[in-house]
């Protein structure tokens, strides 16, 4: 006869204390990141990216990128951030890189991170900092993760042959401005970006603006 030889995971003083009702309502909260759609392409499909799935691409890219060239950052704050960059979406949407209203989006986004900071059986109390660091930050953690937030979508449009792009019809100029900080932060990325630039142009995908 097997024993069970697990050992309980929880302080029974402070589990007496929560209400596991309040725990499953913040689970659900952080659920409805599911159900914002971002204009991305998942590749080898025909639908859109949703903003949960970006951001666990964008903490998976930021630990493989950061092991990969052995930078000196906190992987545990870089992923934190990472996890947290899109919540404030659940409230705001997503709002497209080339979009008018692009430089006003954190202002709804940081309203949205604030109401889930306040929500019932959310145990994380650093989320409004977390988010505000990866937002307005300059640490290397959030400037690493600025670069790797830029460098997904263009591998996406690059994958599903400008589709996003070409929809939307987006310029050359327009591209290469967004990603321009990205030759100080990491040439390496940057020099490719640039290349492959010139490559989606060739293609059509991008207007030769």
């Amino acid at each position: 006869m097997s024993t069970n030889t697990y050992k309980s995971l929880t302080n029974p003083a402070i589990a007496s204390n929560i209400d596991i009702d309040n725990v499953i309502h913040f689970l659900l909260e952080l659920d409805a990141l599911k159900r914002v759609n971002r204009r991305s392409y998942v590749t080898s499909t025909t639908r859109r990216e949703n903003s949960a799935e970006h951001s666990w691409h964008l903490a998976m890219a930021c630990w493989s990128i950061a092991e990969l060239f052995e930078l000196d950052v906190n992987h545990e704050k870089l992923l934190k951030m990472a996890m947290v960059h899109d919540l404030g979406e659940i409230d705001a949407g997503d709002t497209f890189l080339f979009a008018s209203s692009r430089s006003s989006a954190h202002l709804e986004e940081r309203a949205g991170i604030a109401r889930l900071q306040a929500e019932r059986g959310n145990g994380i109390t650093t989320l409004n900092e977390i988010w505000e660091e990866q937002e307005t930050g300059s640490s290397k953690e959030a400037e690493l993760l600025r670069v790797v937030d830029r460098l997904l979508p263009f591998l996406l449009n690059l994958n599903t042959d400008g589709k996003t792009w070409i929809e939307s019809e987006v310029t050359r100029s327009q591209v290469a401005g967004a990603l321009a900080f990205i030759k100080d932060s990491f040439p390496t990325i940057h020099d490719w970006l640039t290349k492959n630039i010139e490559y989606a142009t060739e293609q059509g995908w991008l207007v030769d603006l």
